[in-house]
């Protein structure tokens, strides 16, 4: 069947958003998370704490992680949110997966870096599963990771430090190109000089306990989003729904495009 300009539709899809939040460790990430609607959690490490939560047995391999996700594809639930907590503890699952497939006992034996090569066929087969049940069973994605101080090699200026997901890079490229929103969290911190005495200054950082989400990127931490939010907010979910909702449309209405 040939295509003309007369199959052309003006499209509005109005799907969950897929988030991925990293940060400080103990800043609070797996409680925004136990705020979003009807949350069921799958998780890699023993970071729940006392959250009364919904939540699988903790996955100690990759295939738990995909079976996990296939019974959410499946049976029959009332889950809205799909929590996994987190990527920096799933990813030597991962690792360990790749090393059973080639048949190797680490991932350095796979010369030229093969191995990470192959873990990002893995990742795929992962974000296909996350891709599915957002599509399929209208479910908001929630990823939750570290925070990792790395040298970044500006091509524009000279090289300098900044907050980083805790994944291996490639790893973590993959992961925020599918994201639609990448939040980094952290709390407000400001910087005070102080005179110590023989005409010298010392520079200290305060902070007030506010917990921030930074939706788009500073030089400082990456970040990006898809939702024209602003460009840090409360670390509050209510307040986080409201921006995304805003930015949403109401209807997946699919009209001609008119000549």
């Amino acid at each position: 069947m040939a295509i003309s300009l007369a199959s052309l539709q003006q499209r509005q899809i109005n799907l969950p958003p897929r988030i991925l939040v990293y940060g400080v460790a103990g800043i609070g990430k797996t409680t925004l998370a136990a705020c979003a609607p009807a949350p069921v959690f799958l998780p890699t490490e023993d970071g729940l704490g006392r959250l009364d939560v919904v939540a699988f047995p903790q996955a100690k391999k990759f295939t738990d992680v995909l079976d996990a996700m296939d019974a959410l594809l499946v049976e029959p639930h009332n889950f809205e949110s799909f929590v996994i907590d987190s990527l920096d503890w799933l990813e030597p699952l991962v690792w360990a997966e790749v090393c059973q497939r080639q048949k190797v006992n680490a991932m350095e034996d796979l010369t030229y870096g093969k191995g990470y090569m192959f873990a990002l066929d893995l990742w795929r087969e992962y974000i296909g599963r996350l891709n599915r049940l957002r599509a399929e069973k209208g479910m908001l994605i929630l990823q939750l990771a570290h925070a990792v101080i790395r040298r970044f090699d500006s091509p524009e200026h000279e090289p300098y430090d900044r907050y980083d997901i805790k994944l291996h890079q490639k790893a973590a490229a993959l992961l925020v190109e599918h994201s639609d929103c990448v939040l980094f969290a952290n709390y407000r911190v400001s910087t005070t000089k102080s005179d110590v005495g023989f005409n010298k200054k010392v520079t200290r950082a305060v902070g007030d306990c506010a917990r921030l989400l930074f939706t788009s990127e500073r030089p400082a931490f990456l970040a990006k989003n898809r939702y024209n939010l602003p460009g840090e907010m409360p670390m509050e979910w209510p307040t986080l729904e409201a921006h995304l909702t805003s930015q949403t449309s109401a209807t997946n209405d699919t009209q001609p495009v008119q000549a």
